[in-house]
């Protein structure tokens, strides 16, 4: 019997005009498919304008300018519906999506169909759930007394990944979704019984736990910063509608 790791499996990534999912906007967005390892993925990207400044620093690190999307963009409210009109028929099919830091690019997605659908991204998914793979909640649950920072680049260079290219969204999600194979392959002893659906209701507790931790040390540290612990959707705002 083929595990879930070693089957079909889709990503999803975003670049972005900076990192607060309230305010900033998608500028580009890639959903990579993978029927199983060293097979050739399916891409789907898209381009967004998204009608407001691009800093210069969210430039720098994508290197999409407000030129660029003004000119090449499309207008958010079809990509959005686009995109979460994908994401469901992942979900249909039962393959697992793979998404790095799921609460910032599933909760930005959310609040884009939002302002630009008078919709949510819950609403794709009353009848099938997403099951959801997130691999910085895996390793930090996995391997949780390792030391070092736990980006996609670090997990890459941790689990033998070579990305294809960095702060691409399409680059992003097929590194995050080989990253999530060789996390499978490393803890198979700990991970083979667990279907997708039992991993993503353990993945809620496991980051719950992680952010009450992360909490906590703030705490310690003298800072203000709050970690919100919901997971893989961070709940809505009044400032979001």
């Amino acid at each position: 019997m083929t595990t879930w790791y070693e089957g079909p499996l889709a990503a999803f990534d975003t670049e972005t005009t900076g990192v607060d999912v309230e305010t900033d906007r998608i500028v580009s967005a890639a959903v990579v498919v993978q029927d199983a390892p060293g097979t050739r993925p399916r891409v789907s990207r898209w381009l967004v304008n998204p009608g407001v400044p691009v800093p210069a620093e969210a430039t720098a690190v994508h290197g999409l300018t407000e030129e660029h999307l003004q000119h090449n963009g499309r207008w958010p409210a079809p990509v959005m519906y686009e995109i979460a009109e994908q994401l469901a028929e992942h979900a249909t099919l039962g393959r697992p999506l793979v998404v790095m830091n799921a609460p910032f690019d599933l909760t930005l997605l959310d609040r884009e169909l939002r302002r630009h659908r008078a919709s949510s991204l819950a609403r794709w998914f009353d009848s099938v759930p997403l099951k959801v793979l997130d691999p910085q909640v895996l390793d930090r649950q996995l391997d949780r007394y390792r030391k070092g920072r736990r980006t996609l680049g670090d997990l890459c260079g941790h689990y033998g990944v070579t990305p294809q290219g960095a702060h691409d969204a399409a680059a992003d999600a097929l590194a995050a979704l080989d990253v999530v194979r060789a996390l499978g392959r490393r803890f198979a002893t700990r991970l083979e019984r667990l279907s997708p659906a039992e991993l993503h209701a353990l993945q809620v507790e496991w980051h719950a736990a992680q952010a009450r931790g992360l909490q906590a040390w703030f705490a310690r540290s003298g800072s203000e910063e709050t970690v919100c612990p919901e997971w893989p959707l961070r709940p809505e705002l009044p400032a979001a509608a």
